[in-house]
């Protein structure tokens, strides 16, 4: 396989596997951070909540598996090999979920939407990944680099639950990790609805498979390959902004495992739109929507990169690897999505 197809273009395979499947669990399975925090807080109910327990149990599952079976090391991913920093974390969820409610989609779902035929949300994915670079490598990279500065762990305990609780209790680090999932796993199934929900069981757990193809692929070309290539999953925050350099300089820039999953929701989505008669194109006609959506979508390519990842990267790629910043990171979105979802539904003003 290495002698018909270059490194690139196999870990591009790979996201575009993964990425199909979250583009179809998004049109045909509903699932989406935005709507389940909404339908949490504003709707009564709990089951798009925990589709994402379900998806991020059985990714937990899947990777320590791997990791028992010697196929994936977690300590080359990026979220266990950069030191951990609490106030990014709590800092770029808050933005990013912000954001997320002003734009009305997260960098997944907008291209899960434009899929779909929305032409909103291609501005917000267009923004979002300027803004990322802009934070990343750009004019305002020295000024996050100053507050919050990544630095590489050297011969330290990477930043993870599993990792802590099995230097403390000398237990096998697959066997805790696997145990949590478990965990998780049957927390989220504790509601008879949820259970009875075929659909949403089947789409939380192909989302939770689709996570850990990437890191079972990026594994494999990482260790058999040749270009010593970084061991990544699915994440939708710098790989917008890398996509969109990729589109525009692809002579010059080789495949990468962020652009095939770019592509693979996007093909997806429209394949389930597709196959649910909801494909139709939808622009803008509101400016102040659009100028919000804009808005929200530069607070989120922002925060991304400040918290080290996004509702996909952070909230179900790093949780797969019991990452210390993944809950963090994660309950941060959600109070900052809360925030703003008050301020567009209810205002901000004061019950008498």
């Amino acid at each position: 396989m290495f002698d018909l197809f270059s490194d690139h273009q196999l870990v591009a395979a790979v996201g575009l596997f993964g990425g199909i499947l979250l583009g179809l669990a998004a049109r045909l399975g509903r699932f989406c951070t935005l709507g389940a925090i909404e339908d949490l807080l504003y709707g009564g109910s709990s089951l798009r909540m925990r589709m994402w327990g379900l998806a991020i149990g059985t990714a937990i599952i899947g990777s320590f598996a791997l990791i028992g079976l010697g196929l994936l090391d977690p300590a080359q991913s990026f979220y266990l090999s950069i030191r951990w920093m609490p106030l990014a974390s709590i800092t770029g969820g808050l933005m990013f979920g912000y954001g997320m409610a002003l734009s009305g989609n997260c960098g997944y779902g907008a291209i899960a939407r434009l899929g779909g035929g929305d032409l909103r949300s291609f501005v917000i994915v267009l923004v979002m990944g300027v803004a990322t670079y802009v934070v990343l490598a750009g004019p305002l990279a020295p000024l996050r680099n100053a507050l919050f500065q990544q630095q590489d762990l050297i011969q330290e305990l990477p930043p993870g639950l599993a990792h802590h609780l099995a230097r403390i209790t000398r237990l096998p680090l697959a066997g805790i990790g696997i145990s949590i999932g478990v965990l998780v796993v049957t927390a989220s199934l504790w509601q008879a609805e949820f259970r009875q929900d075929r659909t949403s069981l089947f789409w939380s757990i192909v989302v939770g498979l689709a996570v850990v193809s990437g890191w079972a692929g990026t594994a494999y070309v990482n260790r058999m390959g040749f270009a010593a290539l970084p061991v990544v999953s699915h994440s939708f925050s710098a790989p917008l902004g890398e996509t969109i350099l990729w589109s525009m300089t692809g002579s010059l820039r080789p495949l990468s495992f962020a652009v095939g999953s770019i592509a693979g929701v996007w093909v997806g989505a429209f394949i389930g739109s597709v196959i649910k008669g909801h494909f139709r194109w939808e622009a803008c006609e509101d400016p102040r929507e659009l100028r919000r959506q804009i808005l929200g979508a530069a607070i989120m390519g922002a925060g991304a990169v400040i918290a080290m990842g996004c509702t996909v990267g952070q909230g179900l790629s790093a949780f797969s690897l019991l990452s210390l910043s993944a809950p963090v990171t994660f309950l941060a979105i959600f109070a900052g999505a809360g925030l703003g979802l008050r301020q567009l539904i209810t205002g901000f003003r004061i019950a008498p």
